[in-house]
């Protein structure tokens, strides 16, 4: 007769965290200081920098790849499919729902209207061209997320509260984005780096109050960054980072228990399994008889 172990696992802790870091930045700046240092390289193997550029889509994936790598070297092919089942998680209470997908275009508009671009005309002719636009932005920076919030937001809310999990977290996203920076082509390329710092940071925290929300789905924290690119909506730098700063500060305050004490804080990478259903015996039945005896 055959025996067969069974798999072991190594499972993730707060110092997974480390490695994580490590492959992510070794990625996206890896490959950011070639398209920065040889640029003519580079555009004649990818093409022009655009987002849709094969090079700045692995650029932009590194969080993912090295979340996607950590999970399956932690858990095996079932963890790296318990780990993906989190983006069918969508329940959340109505408010948060309504915040993620009226409350952020009224915010964004609030601040396209302070920064003089309300009424500019819609970037788009013929207008169906924005589809593409829409396509490009939902499969590149929501993607970040399955790193980001999917891996290193539930390791650092086990040594810490929300807040300062999404601060942290927020503080190594802005500075992860500071290549786009300095590489032509980019939409970051035409801002200032202190203004937007200061918008990731509080875009971290408002996205770490919809993770924990949701009980950490991945839908609802990719969902919030694609609002973050929506193409459809108007130009609202510089006055969008202070719009979110003002909007994180607001959550923080009306949801102390969540924010602070870290009620509802999600620690697991893996789905949660499902709480075991308790069945009552009937009334009169033999079990009821013999509640109690061993």
């Amino acid at each position: 007769m055959t025996t067969h172990a069974a798999p072991t696992t190594r499972p993730m802790t707060t110092r997974t965290l480390i490695p994580f870091l490590a492959l992510t930045f070794a990625l996206t700046w890896g490959i950011a200081a070639l398209l920065v240092f040889a640029p003519d390289a580079m555009e004649r193997i990818f093409g022009p920098m655009r987002y849709a550029n094969l090079a700045f889509i692995v650029a932009v994936y590194g969080p993912s790849i090295a979340g996607v790598t950590l999970v399956l070297r932690s858990y095996g092919l079932p963890g790296l499919a318990s780990f993906a089942r989190r983006v069918t998680l969508w329940r959340m209470p109505k408010r948060w729902w309504a915040f993620l997908l009226l409350g952020i275009p009224a915010l964004t508009y609030l601040a396209s209207a302070l920064s003089g671009h309300l009424l500019d005309p819609f970037p788009f002719s013929p207008w169906h061209l924005v589809l593409p636009a829409l396509a490009t932005r939902l499969v590149t920076g929501p993607v970040e997320e399955i790193g980001w919030r999917g891996v290193a937001l539930p390791l650092l809310q086990r040594r810490v509260a929300p807040l300062w999990a999404g601060l942290i977290i927020g503080v190594i996203w802005g500075l992860w984005h500071l290549p786009a920076f300095a590489i032509g082509g980019t939409a970051h390329a035409a801002w200032d780096f202190g203004p937007y710092f200061l918008g990731v940071v509080a875009l971290s925290v408002i996205v770490t109050a919809l993770f924990n929300a949701s009980r950490g789905s991945l839908l609802v924290a990719a969902l919030f960054h694609f609002q973050m690119m929506n193409p459809i909506f108007p130009e609202a730098q510089p006055w969008a980072n202070l719009v979110m700063a003002l909007a994180a500060l607001l959550i923080v305050v009306r949801n102390p228990g969540m924010m602070l004490r870290g009620e509802g804080a999600v620690t697991d990478v893996l789905m949660p399994a499902p709480e075991p259903t308790t069945v009552r015996p009937a009334a009169g039945s033999i079990t009821a008889r013999h509640t109690g005896r061993s």
